[in-house]
């Protein structure tokens, strides 16, 4: 079992704070935390990109190589796989895995609205454990998200248990080390589902859902936080910039300047010292 799975089947649940910059990252790390997620949204929006469409498949290899090796154990998530091939979809996951990310996210959900067919995905996550054996596949599911576009998982989106657990039930037989159910979040459906599988459970924090000592009671062995740090540092830079144009105190904590720069990647020079 490699690091990052034992993480998933410790005495309490792996919490997954999601970064989108090295920034991010590293100061997730900073606060002790021994694995960090990357959120699609996060870096969708800071490149300009719609997420969930394969159109970030770049930025999030060379944001995987800027993060790779770093002092924390490192999950991509990589949409659906860039691609509805599952070779190509193996070719991503090797590019990660040899830029040292331990673990990725591989989610059914299309732009449209959809599912891709299971047998689809399934294959996806046949081809990447074939590939990468070591590497740790987190299989989502979007059955509990359709439909449910505020992106914090906040409600089970009318999702259908049994289509959930039929999906699952694939995903695993194909591989997967995890699986993943965002918006799933009524803790009888979750303990419902959780009867069904035979790897770790992975649920989406919300702030209008369970917290997580009771997610962890009920046996959910992974909790990601999504984009929930991303949405919620893009609104707190909002609120400064209006409260000072409005001519109101700034309140809350912010690094300093040279509290980031000890961010900077060892090795990396700044401008005015280079030669």
């Amino acid at each position: 079992m490699t690091a990052f799975a034992a993480l998933h089947h410790a005495d309490t649940p792996l919490l997954l704070p999601n970064a989108w910059d090295h920034a991010s990252a590293a100061a997730l790390a900073a606060q002790g935390f021994a694995a960090v997620g990357t959120t699609s949204l996060g870096v969708a929006a800071a490149a300009g990109l719609p997420d969930g469409a394969a159109a970030t498949r770049d930025a999030t290899l060379n944001l995987a190589l800027a993060l790779g090796s770093g002092p924390f154990l490192l999950s991509v998530d990589t949409e659906g796989g860039f691609s509805d091939d599952p070779d190509e979809v193996a070719g991503v996951a090797r590019e990660l895995a040899a830029v040292g990310a331990a673990g990725i996210n591989l989610e059914d959900g299309r732009p449209d609205g959809t599912l891709a067919p299971v047998e689809l995905h399934a294959a996806k996550i046949a081809a990447v454990k074939a590939a990468v054996p070591g590497l740790f596949v987190n299989a989502r599911t979007d059955t509990h998200w359709l439909g449910d576009g505020d992106g914090d998982g906040g409600d089970d989106g009318g999702g259908d248990l049994d289509d959930t657990s039929r999906r699952l039930d694939a995903y695993q037989q194909a591989g997967a080390d995890g699986v993943f159910v965002p918006g799933l979040s009524e803790p009888s459906r979750i303990t419902a589902l959780l009867k069904t599988l035979d790897v770790p459970l992975n649920i989406l924090y919300s702030p209008t859902g369970p917290t997580v000592p009771a997610l962890a009671d009920l046996g959910v062995r992974r909790i990601s936080l999504g984009s929930l740090l991303y949405r919620r540092a893009l609104g707190a830079a909002v609120e400064t910039a209006a409260l000072i144009r409005a001519g109101r105190s700034v309140e809350g904590p912010a690094p300093t300047y040279d509290e980031v720069q000890a961010f900077v990647r060892p090795g990396s020079q700044r401008p005015d010292t280079l030669g």
